[in-house]
């Protein structure tokens, strides 16, 4: 297998040079999801000129399978199903709500550890550079982009490497 990047350091160096037309705006504000997407995100943060703060999504994977998404968590109680997958996978609704309720405590529990005391940041009217590390279902990002939404940004520019 033959990788596009040395390490997410790298990815966030390349992929800052991609999003220069938002450098030094004030703005603009990175989040990024942890923990890949955080490294990423601080390189674009540093290369751009623009704060970095971190936003907290879960995948919610299949209960035997748990790296394959059915859906996914966001700050907000926001959460994005892949219907499809579940009704071909067969996951109960009793399944999809436990899985939910697991990665509900982990994502809280995230939240505490990420955040702390800090509020989140005020997002209306700013343009939100969302960061990942990859995309492979899609959920998370999903979940992410339909969370900050309610957050009323200007605009949210979906950032993946």
């Amino acid at each position: 297998m033959r990788f596009r990047f040395r390490d997410r350091h790298d990815a966030g160096r390349r992929l800052a040079t991609e999003l220069r037309v938002y450098a030094n705006r004030p703005d603009v504000l990175v989040l990024a999801l942890p923990r890949g997407g955080v490294p990423v995100g601080f390189e674009v943060a540093i290369a751009l000129n623009v704060p970095l703060d971190v936003f907290v999504v879960r995948k919610l994977g299949l209960p035997w399978h748990e790296e394959l998404a059915i859906g996914a968590i966001a700050s907000g109680g926001v959460r994005v199903l892949d219907r499809d997958l579940i009704r071909e996978a067969r996951v109960s609704d009793a399944d999809v709500e436990r899985v939910s309720e697991t990665q509900k405590a982990e994502l809280e529990r995230q939240e505490r550890r990420y955040r702390g005391v800090r509020p989140f940041p005020d997002l209306r009217e700013k343009t939100v550079i969302l960061i990942d590390d990859g995309l492979a279902t899609g959920s998370t990002m999903r979940a992410g982009v339909v969370a900050l939404r309610e957050e009323r940004p200007a605009r949210i520019v979906v950032a993946p490497c």
